[in-house]
C-alpha cells in the first residue's frame, strides 16, 4: 500500500495540511517535484480523502457532545438505507455508524446545550422512521479527540 516516503508524507500532513509542498517535501526529506508526484497519487487513489480546518466545537458554542445509541425496528436494507440517508442530512449528527451489540446505529452529536439537545433528540430522532429504541451517553470529559490515524507500516 504505503511505502517509508508515503508514510512520512501522510504523517506530516496530519500534523499540518496547510504545508505548501515545499515545506512538506523539506519536512520528507525529498525533493519537490517527486514529493508532488506521491501526494497526488495519495490523492488520487483515495488515502488522501481531501483537507479541513479543524475546529473548537465549544469557541462555537457548541457545548454538548453526546452519542446516541439507537436501535431500528427492522432490519431490512432498505430500512436501514432510509436511516442513513436522513442522518446524513442531520448537521448535528456530526459521525454516525453502524455498529454490532445491542445498537443498530451510533450517532455523535453536538449541541449548544442541554435544552437545544433536548429538543433535537425528541423532535427530528426520536421521530424518525422505524426507530425502536435510543440511548444518550453524555461526553462529561474529552480524554482524546479524535486524531492523526496510525499509518501502517
Amino acid at each position: 500500500m504505503t511505502d517509508a516516503a508515503d508514510r512520512r508524507i501522510l504523517e506530516a500532513l496530519q500534523a499540518d495540511g496547510r504545508l505548501t509542498n515545499v515545506e512538506l517535501a523539506e519536512r520528507v526529506a525529498m525533493s519537490t517535484s517527486p514529493c508532488w508526484r506521491r501526494v497526488r497519487q495519495l490523492e488520487s487513489s483515495g488515502v488522501i480523502k481531501g483537507y479541513r480546518a479543524e475546529l473548537d466545537r465549544r469557541k462555537l458554542g457548541l457545548g454538548v457532545l453526546a452519542f446516541i445509541s439507537v436501535q431500528i425496528d427492522s432490519h431490512s436494507d432498505a430500512d436501514a438505507v432510509r436511516f442513513e440517508e436522513q442522518v446524513a442530512r442531520l448537521p448535528e449528527v456530526i459521525a454516525c455508524y453502524s455498529v454490532s451489540g445491542e445498537a443498530d446505529f451510533l450517532l455523535q452529536v453536538v449541541a449548544p446545550d442541554l435544552d437545544t439537545y433536548a429538543d433535537f433528540a425528541m423532535t427530528v430522532i426520536r421521530r424518525l422512521p422505524g426507530i425502536k429504541a435510543m440511548h444518550t451517553s453524555f461526553v462529561l470529559k474529552e480524554i482524546k479527540e479524535p486524531g492523526p490515524l496510525p499509518v501502517p507500516v
